[in-house]
């Protein structure tokens, strides 16, 4: 029979929370830590705009004069919910799957009668990492009442579709990632090569402008899509619908589906190369 992938997924959660909960001044002091560097950040744009109403330069043929503080501010709020979900569920795991490669207990993963790309994904959460996701969350809140004018029901009920576009194409590349793991051994420069990729997401797709940006817009849009990641859900919900801006939002459906698949073929086919501890 089966397992309900469901009831597994709360076992992982709570098991995690007890773990947390057992070092309870350590989890306190991570989410305090995460919540002062989102200050800083916070702080930093803030300075940002007491020189400028606008960042960013506008797109050609729009309307839209660029990004105003607190259409930003949307922007920026959104980067941390993203990024906040992607840490505290895939991040763990994806670091500690090199571990269990080089220890040889992916053994015990692959005896599992349950996906080992479900389990391998999941079985640890951070739980102090989400409170990057509630400060997000508070300050998209805030922002949404300083702008002039208020989003549709569509603009709203889409915002989160796209959050989930983005949390999997954040995903995606995690995986793929880690699963490069299976033919290196280990891969502890993993987060650092993340945290390179997804910098660029946390930008307006604007600023990528001129002779050197267009590369760079071409690059992070169609082959490795973190451009899409924050700009769509984050555009969506900041400013007015706008006719050119559907097909980036079709396109970023079919980029999540395309990045899903992908990794999966490719985390797979590490599994195939994957040699057992016993032989």
């Amino acid at each position: 029979m089966s397992p309900s992938y469901l009831s597994v997924f709360l076992i992982f959660c709570r098991n995690s929370l007890v773990r947390d909960m057992t070092y309870r001044w350590n989890f306190l002091f991570d989410a305090i830590t995460s919540l002062a560097w989102m200050s800083i950040n916070l702080l930093f744009y803030i300075l940002i705009y007491e020189y400028t109403p606008l960042l960013s330069l506008p797109e050609e043929g729009s309307a839209d004069p660029g990004w105003g503080k607190y259409q930003f501010f949307v922007f920026i709020s959104t980067s941390m919910i993203i990024n906040s979900i992607v840490q505290a569920f895939f991040m763990p795991n994806a670091e500690e799957f090199s571990e269990l490669i080089r220890t040889g207990n992916l053994d015990f993963a692959l005896l599992k009668p349950i996906d080992t790309q479900f389990l391998i994904s999941l079985q640890k959460i951070e739980w102090s990492s989400l409170a990057n996701c509630v400060f997000g969350v508070g300050l998209l809140i805030y922002a949404l009442l300083q702008l002039d004018y208020a989003p549709s029901a569509a603009q709203v009920l889409l915002y989160p579709v796209y959050i989930l576009c983005g949390v999997m194409i954040l995903y995606s590349l995690t995986i793929a990632m880690s699963s490069v793991s299976v033919w290196l051994g280990r891969n502890q420069s993993l987060y650092d090569f993340w945290f390179y990729i997804t910098n660029f997401s946390r930008y307006p797709l604007e600023i990528y402008h001129g002779r050197f940006g267009y590369p760079m817009r071409l690059t992070f849009m169609y082959v490795l899509p973190v451009l899409l990641v924050v700009n769509v859900p984050a555009r969506l919900l900041a400013k007015p619908l706008e006719a050119q801006h559907w097909p980036l939002a079709a396109f970023t459906l079919l980029a999540t589906l395309a990045s899903f698949v992908l990794s999966r073929r490719l985390f797979q086919s590490a599994l195939k190369s994957y040699r057992s501890a016993s032989s």
